[in-house]
């Protein structure tokens, strides 16, 4: 009867699991009236994060005090007003656009997308809103800066953002030298600054961007005849939408509004309006984090009271996944063979569960989880929700091998002993084992705890608004990188010690005393 009431509270716990994550689908979610529109919101002048409405900034989505502006959010509003919807920014990673209009999350795509043929293959898209030019980005002292074609760059280190085809005209440059496409363009403008790249491929407006609020660099535009050879719809940028959908040609009529100097006039307006050239040349380095932290501080604050709540409810879900999963391991095979099958099978497939979660990276199952339930399924789960089911299981996992590892540390004999006196297999393992395994691995608990508050990081690939979303907007934002992401370390490194020292305090609470006094010496001082 007790290895069956253990089997049993193992089932539910993993059906409450799959219960809290029931199928909703997306239009089901979704109010009616809504245009739910992705973009990164960390791609000036096209998108951006600030922190008030100024400039007829919207908010974002599930980040209460948090606002998009910028080009791709001018249009955005147009679009949303002539079809007589509510406009909702949803801030989508680069890498999660097209998987989230494809899971039915978003709407529309209006990133700064161009409609190349790869693309096309996944999703369609309306006819261009905004036709741009590309341009290398390099350092103003650089041997480069002084280039005016394409061929001036032979031998440059050269990059462009990963999965765009800024990288993909890389290869037009005579013996240039290939770099790794990055992530995003915080990370090349960075890696251009610190001398790791000669350059990067872009369009103007973001090129003039970042010659603007960094004097260090040099915007390279050609002529035709001497610059990079593009197809037009190459450095067009149109709006994605689900295939087949009815409403691109809606879309479409409502692009067909809006001029050609309406739009020069938007973008010029999106240049003029970005955060990064209103903020004034600070003085100091001190007067330049105050800034940032003027700006950004309670958006960091409220990433980092993101990221602390997922990790500790996910290492405490966790410790408890690995507990009972140490636990059912443990049950001797019983004699009746219908039991023993499902012993069997439940084993095979919590070895399978630990195995693929521990040998598969976070991000990975971030992406599988969130964006492949959607897709095959029509499971739309909440960002947070995910974040929780996805970290809780991975803790899982690895707390599972913990605490068998702390069950085998146990001497044997008192198992022996507990058997001797009649106690039950649940009855030995819940007074007399568990006890001293949860006092063993407290330390690999702060362990995971610690790693959870940082592996929370990854979670920005499905968007969630941790204190590593948070930084990389405003950094994407005010182009101050290593101040901003200096205060977003500073942040982790606090939370982490505090983290650790508490989980320390809990140790010695469980340990009691260093010195125990008998009883016997108490009486006769007290005599």
């Amino acid at each position: 009867m007790n290895k069956r009431m253990t089997l049993l509270l193992l089932l539910s716990f993993v059906a409450s699991i799959l219960i809290g994550s029931a199928p909703v689908m997306a239009d089901d979610k979704t109010p009616d009236g809504q245009f739910r529109v992705g973009m990164e919101t960390a791609y000036a002048p096209f998108n951006w994060t600030q922190t008030s409405d100024k400039n007829g900034a919207v908010p974002k989505s599930g980040d209460k005090g948090a606002f998009a502006g910028g080009y791709d959010v001018e249009i955005a509003k147009r679009i949303a007003e002539e079809m007589g919807r509510e406009l909702v920014i949803v801030p989508t990673q680069w890498d999660g656009l097209v998987p989230a209009l494809q899971s039915g999350k978003i709407d529309a795509i209006i990133a700064g997308m161009s409609p190349t043929e790869e693309r096309r293959e996944q999703i369609d898209f309306t006819d261009p809103y905004y036709e741009s030019h590309l341009v290398v980005v390099t350092r103003k002292n650089g041997k480069f800066a002084e280039a005016t074609s394409i061929n001036d760059f032979a031998g440059a280190k050269i990059t462009g953002q990963l999965n765009t085809f800024h990288y993909s005209v890389v290869s037009q440059i005579p013996d240039v030298i290939y770099q790794d496409p990055m992530k995003d363009f915080s990370a090349m403008r960075v890696a251009l600054d610190s001398g790791i790249i000669d350059g990067y491929v872009t369009e103007r407006p973001e090129g003039v961007t970042a010659t603007s609020v960094n004097d260090k660099f040099e915007m390279i535009e050609f002529n035709e005849a001497d610059g990079f050879q593009t197809n037009p719809e190459d450095v067009q940028i149109a709006v994605g939408m689900r295939k087949n959908d009815p409403l691109v040609q809606e879309v479409n009529q409502i692009l067909a509004g809006i001029s050609a100097e309406e739009r020069t006039t938007l973008m010029d307006q999106a240049i003029q309006n970005q955060p990064s050239a209103n903020q004034e040349e600070s003085s100091s380095t001190f007067a330049s984090f105050k800034k940032i932290i003027d700006d950004y501080g309670m958006l960091f604050l409220k990433g980092a009271g993101l990221t602390l709540f997922i990790a500790i409810f996910s290492t405490i879900a966790g410790t408890i996944i690995g507990l009972l999963v140490g636990v059912f391991r443990t049950i001797p095979m019983s004699d009746n063979p219908v039991t023993r099958f499902f012993q069997k099978l439940g084993d095979i497939l919590l070895t399978i569960y630990i195995e693929v979660f521990r040998g598969t990276p976070m991000m990975v199952q971030a992406m599988v989880i969130f964006y492949g339930l959607a897709l095959a399924f029509g499971i739309d789960l909440n960002r947070t929700v995910a974040a929780l089911l996805i970290v809780s299981i991975n803790t899982g996992a690895y707390m599972s091998e913990i605490v068998r590892g702390g069950i085998f540390a146990v001497d044997r004999g008192q198992f022996e002993a507990a058997q001797a006196i009649g106690m039950t297999h649940s009855q030995t393992m819940g007074k007399v084992v568990l006890p001293q395994v949860i006092r063993n691995i407290l330390p690999a608990i702060g362990n995971e705890t610690v790693i959870n508050i940082k592996d929370t990081a990854v979670l920005s690939v499905i968007s969630v608004a941790d204190l590593f979303f948070q930084g990389t907007a405003a950094a994407g934002t005010n182009y101050q990188f290593f101040q901003t992401f200096l205060i977003v370390g500073v942040i982790y490194l606090v939370m982490t010690i505090t983290a650790t020292r508490l989980l320390r305090l809990m140790e010695k609470k469980m340990d009691g005393p260093s010195a125990y006094v008998k009883v016997e010496e108490v009486v006769e001082g007290q005599e």
